[in-house]
């Protein structure tokens, strides 16, 4: 317990591949003088979660300090428990903020957090295998999208955006699309496809891969998720979309599925990768089951990115 401290910061050193250990002696001299604020470091993967947690109810807002994994370990413990949950980025990627915060302001140090407003997020809930049952804030990959994160963990020497770029085209090399079959809720109806698919992805903001605009249409607070589906093509075509991707322009393709969607789900006949926030869940097959979450967590927010309530 941290006394009731009204912020508890979540430092995650390992984020940023290790790099995020940097900001340690900064971040501790900025909390150390506030008597509303703690500093907890994870010592462990998973430990941010542990962390987050274990301080129900005692702090009424978590600030996590990572990436999207840390976010991601985060918000997986505290969804449903009325806990207000704010970012410091100092991963790779973080992609989720980007949509957060679409002003692109970035601080100096944490004092933003404490006249912050606060508004309402969907999450996406995700159901797999026999009992796994897990929470995505940004975005969910299957196949080639969860082949790349796991790619890029493998990759200590790169940072940053290169990391998925140089993962992006490593994993193309000797890949093919995968046989899926997907039923589509979507507001109004239902949509099936049984066919091979090259990349699917399943998005509450709008970036993946720090600057991959993946669904360009997402909202946070629309109570849907955005779908996004690459149909089967040779892996040579999927240059072309490089470029698409990056401007959000790959919607207006004829290889493209794109659609907002209530609920999703997924049938793998061989085992494959997926991500969720970047983390990785490797050996998924069988059924996953993809929904929204509408409104289920509390963010800190710049006051100007959006109406507060």
């Amino acid at each position: 317990m941290m006394n009731g401290s009204r912020y508890l910061f979540i430092f995650n050193p390992a984020a940023n591949k290790g790099r995020a250990a940097r900001k340690a002696d900064w971040l501790k001299a900025l909390v150390v003088d506030r008597n509303d604020s703690s500093l907890i470091t994870t010592a462990y993967a998973g430990h941010a979660g542990d962390i987050a947690r274990s301080e129900i109810p005692e702090s009424s807002s978590l600030i996590a300090c990572g990436g999207d994994g840390t976010l991601h370990e985060v918000i997986n413990a505290v969804v449903g428990e009325g806990v207000t949950v704010g970012i410091l980025p100092i991963g790779s990627a973080n992609d989720f903020i980007k949509t957060l915060n679409p002003l692109n302001k970035s601080y100096p140090g944490i004092s933003h957090f404490f006249d912050a407003g606060s508004k309402n997020v969907d999450v996406g809930s995700v159901l797999f295998g026999r009992t796994d049952h897990r929470y995505f804030i940004n975005s969910l990959g299957i196949g080639f999208t969860g082949r790349v994160a796991k790619a890029v963990k493998r990759l200590p020497w790169l940072r940053g955006e290169l990391s998925y770029v140089y993962a992006l085209f490593s994993v193309l090399a000797d890949y093919t699309s995968l046989p899926m079959h997907i039923t589509i809720t979507l507001e109004d109806s239902v949509l099936e496809l049984h066919e091979p698919v090259f990349a699917f992805s399943v998005s509450n903001g709008k970036i993946e891969g720090g600057k991959f605009m993946i669904a360009p249409h997402a909202e946070l607070s629309d109570g849907l998720l955005d779908v996004c589906i690459l149909k089967d093509m040779p892996k040579h075509e999927f240059f072309r979309f490089v470029l698409k991707y990056l401007k959000g322009t790959h919607i207006n393709d004829p290889k493209v599925l794109y659609c907002k969607a209530k609920a999703v789900a997924v049938t793998l006949i061989a085992p494959d990768v997926m991500h969720m926030d970047g983390e990785v869940y490797d050996n998924i097959h069988g059924r996953i089951g993809i929904s929204v979450v509408p409104d289920a967590l509390r963010v800190l927010c710049d006051l100007q990115s959006g109406p507060k309530v």
